[in-house]
């Protein structure tokens, strides 16, 4: 009897041995997956610290170059007598802009997609003070060989010189015009308590708010930057619905001050979209026609009406 109390008692200590050593399979395994993970996590911060330290350098490069090829122009202009005052100017802003890369961690990515879209316009420029460098050039071999024609050749120079600058004034000033966001599509509703809106023409006891709504119009030349957008309300009286409780405030416009009645702020990434202002009535508003217009970066975006019977 005693032989099979002991088969019995050896399973039992196999079969708790193979428990511990599944136990034990499964805890490796486990431990296994979770130094894998934080293995694959590690490498992929270090391909992105890798990957943002090369866009660094590649940006660092374009600039270092292009300040290197401003100096070329810069030298040789001034041997022919142009005007470096911009160019030099414009030097120490890109120097400035070598140094904010290195320097400035923590807005390294927006630096690098900032500066990588200046890049070309410091190309262009450079293109245009070749065509400059180019037609100097040939006005000073004119200068030399016909010395009889010297102060007209002079005169021919500064006129050249003065129209490249306004070319480039005229062309900054295009781009920045082009840049100028716009909106379509402003309507005005009057939303009463109930939540029920009606559009444009409507009576003091319908208001509860004032939903003022309209679309951003996409702009592929505008930078990807945060908008302020300024709601500028006029009653009938000409008088601004004014209450700084309630975020009014003030901005400069062509040389004046202006108040504004409500503000927001966007990302403006190039694209459109539809904003919405919410303004809350406060007093009876005047009977007769209001006026709308929105602001940014001190200038007119669009405008609209509503009518208060």
């Amino acid at each position: 009897m005693e032989e099979p109390r002991s088969n019995e008692s050896q399973k039992s200590k196999e079969t708790k041995s193979i428990t511990r050593t599944h136990i034990l399979i499964a805890i490796l395994v486990l431990l296994l997956s979770v130094v894998i993970f934080f293995f694959w996590q590690n490498k992929q911060l270090e391909e992105e610290r890798q990957r943002q330290q090369q866009e660094i350098s590649e940006t660092y490069l374009k600039l270092d170059s292009i300040s290197s090829e401003l100096d070329v122009r810069i030298e040789t202009i001034r041997e022919l007598g142009g005007e470096i005052d911009t160019l030099v100017a414009l030097k120490a802003e890109l120097e400035n802009d070598k140094k904010n890369l290195l320097v400035s961690q923590r807005s390294q990515r927006a630096q690098i997609s900032r500066l990588n879209e200046r890049v070309s316009g410091y190309r262009e420029l450079l293109l245009i003070k070749d065509q400059e460098i180019e037609e100097l050039k040939v006005l000073n071999e004119q200068l030399v060989e016909e010395n009889t024609t010297l102060k007209v050749e002079k005169n021919q120079l500064n006129e050249s010189i003065n129209k490249l600058q306004e070319d480039a004034e005229e062309l900054e000033t295009k781009v920045a015009v082009a840049s100028r966001l716009q909106i379509e599509g402003l309507a005005v509703y009057a939303v009463n308590d109930a939540g029920r809106e009606r559009l444009q023409e409507f009576r003091n006891r319908h208001i509860s708010r004032l939903k003022i709504q309209f679309t951003v119009l996409d702009n592929e030349i505008a930078p990807v930057e945060g908008k302020e957008l300024l709601l500028r309300l006029t009653a009938p009286d000409g008088n601004v619905l004014f209450d700084v409780s309630r975020g009014s405030g003030s901005f400069t416009f062509e040389g004046r001050e202006l108040f504004y009645t409500a503000k927001q702020e966007i990302l403006y990434d190039k694209t459109s979209q539809l904003v919405t202002f919410m303004h809350d009535k406060g007093s009876d508003y005047n009977v007769g026609q209001h006026k709308v217009e929105v602001y940014t970066d001190d200038y007119l975006i669009g405008t609209g009406m509503f009518m208060v019977k």
